[in-house]
């Protein structure tokens, strides 16, 4: 199974090429996905995460003979933006991505497929270069989906990456309705609200840039509130990081490393969030290949290309 997030600060393009067969892989960036069979960041917030199947014609452990079995793994695609962009970077140390890798270890591998910068209105043309119907990526566990913090952007000071609340919407349910019609269903994807902005420090790191603060919290909010929407309208599962670091008079920029970007501990906040949506999703995922304790002493190869009772 593969997991597969979508992000809306960054988006990277790394893809595991070596014997990718062997085992689920999850990608973080806009759009992301779990894989099952995985053995086994600061943060940005644009990207996807996908989960498909992954199944190699002649893998090197078959033997080609007659009978010889073939491993099939899922995958998950995480997308997002760290800081600087929580998606790109989520596989950075103490990246949200690459907390949710560790924990999925051979069960499924995690792709990060994060560009920082980014708003749904590139996210959705790319969407399907990034995941195609009978690809190595079908068949994802999960999807994330983690776009605002950019579309929210004030169109007078930032209009390249602002996008209207209403396309925004639009948006973010064509992405939902894509990959419906790649055999992703809703109960698969997972959408993640922007985080909150703290204006202060933000507008310190726009005056460095030399330009005015180009964000606001409550602007950030409608488009969470947007996401929300969204989710109920399309049967997804929702994170709502905007109204969750906030709660309870939090000390909220302390998620942030800059007022936008997330923080060590922000990192922390969002993986300990969307595991529990994950997990379930996952749960019942096999373990990639036999414990070591199981493994078949005199001929090891029963257990480790057959099928794991010996």
């Amino acid at each position: 199974s593969a997991l597969l997030s979508l992000a809306n600060v960054s988006f990277s393009l790394t893809e595991v090429k070596t014997y990718k067969w062997l085992s689920n892989y999850v990608s973080f960036a806009k759009y992301g996905c779990v894989k099952q069979g995985s053995p086994g960041s600061p943060s940005c917030h644009c990207g996807f995460t996908l989960s498909p199947s992954l199944k190699h014609p002649n893998p090197p452990w078959s033997g080609g003979g007659a009978g010889a079995k073939s491993l099939s793994f899922r995958g998950w695609f995480p997308s997002g933006e760290l800081t600087p962009a929580s998606g790109q970077f989520s596989f950075q140390q103490g990246g949200w991505g690459a907390s949710l890798a560790d924990k999925l270890v051979r069960k499924c591998d995690v792709l990060n497929r994060g560009f920082s910068g980014y708003n749904t209105r590139w996210a959705k043309i790319i969407l399907p270069r990034l995941i195609q119907k009978g690809n190595s990526l079908d068949n994802p566990v999960a999807v994330t989906i983690f776009f605002g913090a950019n579309d929210s952007a004030l169109k007078d000071e930032n209009p390249k990456q602002h996008i209207p609340l209403e396309e925004y919407t639009a948006n973010l349910k064509s992405m939902v309705q894509y990959l419906k019609s790649v055999d992703i269903p809703e109960d698969r994807v997972i959408l993640i609200t922007p985080p909150p902005l703290c204006e202060a420090a933000w507008e310190k790191e726009c005056l460095v840039q030399g330009c005015k603060l180009n964000r606001l919290n409550l602007v950030v909010g409608e488009y969470a509130s947007a996401c929300l929407r969204v989710a109920q309208d399309c049967g997804t599962d929702v994170l709502d990081l905007w109204s969750l670091m906030q709660k309870d008079s939090q000390d909220f920029p302390s998620y942030l490393s800059d007022g936008l970007h997330l923080s060590p501990k922000g990192n922390e906040f969002v993986f300990s969030h969307l595991w529990p949506l994950i997990e379930k999703k996952v749960s019942s995922l096999p373990l990639l290949l036999p414990y070591w304790r199981d493994v078949a002493e005199a001929k090891p190869e029963l257990s480790l290309l057959g099928d794991g009772d010996h």
